[in-house]
């Protein structure tokens, strides 16, 4: 079931639709995968990457469960980049449990997440995180005193997917740890150097101390 997540601001715009859970995973049926989107994002000079599930899926090697969505991350300011990728769709702008069609200038700077629509069909296609950043550091949008080089944080698969690195992507997941998300831990966590590990676990400790994965992350 899909979740909308807080806006990057305390205040939203009027307007904008509210979907039920019934009527999201219907427009979510006929989400991409992750090699249809790098196909139309060839050559772009933003630093993109495959996020959330599907990320840690490209990181093991192969799909370990469905996905009910798929979500890209994107420096705020290159967004426009990526949307000219898609001229023949429109991007909604979503936030504290409301969709703005087509959304204005003012809808997506209060929010940071932004669904691809097939306007013919209504149907949902991926989802953009517009990351907050400084030029090319990244910045968590849980603590801003993270800040990473998007070097460090993106990754490739052998055919040259880019994803965010697994222990950036469970950092995400910790926060709400729903089922899905705590067996995703549970199946990458085998896969993870102690380089990986050690710097999940610090983020962990700094974002959300005393996170029950810390035990198993220190556990050889």
């Amino acid at each position: 079931m899909r979740q909308y997540v807080v806006p990057m601001t305390d205040a939203v715009p009027p307007g904008g639709a509210v979907l039920d859970a019934d009527e999201l995973d219907a427009r979510w049926a006929d989400a991409w995968r992750p090699e249809q989107v790098a196909e139309r994002l060839g050559g772009v000079s933003a630093p993109w990457c495959v996020a959330a599930g599907w990320a840690l899926d490209l990181f093991r090697g192969g799909q370990s469960r469905p996905h009910g969505d798929l979500e890209i991350a994107v420096p705020a300011a290159e967004f426009a980049e990526i949307r000219d990728r898609f001229p023949e769709y429109v991007f909604d702008a979503v936030g504290s449990g409301r969709v703005w069609a087509n959304a204005g200038a003012e809808a997506l700077a209060a929010t940071h997440q932004t669904w691809l629509r097939d306007p013919a069909s209504g149907q949902f296609l991926f989802d953009v995180f517009r990351e907050p950043h400084e030029g090319g550091t990244w910045i968590c949008r849980r603590d801003e005193s993270l800040r990473l080089p998007y070097d460090a944080i993106i990754e490739r698969t052998t055919d040259g997917i880019p994803y965010l690195v697994p222990e950036l992507v469970l950092l995400f997941k910790a926060k709400a740890a729903r089922s899905k998300d705590q067996a995703d831990f549970d199946g990458v966590l085998p896969l993870l150097n102690q380089a990986r590990r050690d710097a999940l676990s610090g983020w962990l400790t700094r974002v959300h101390p005393g996170h029950p994965w810390l035990a198993k992350l220190t556990r050889q």
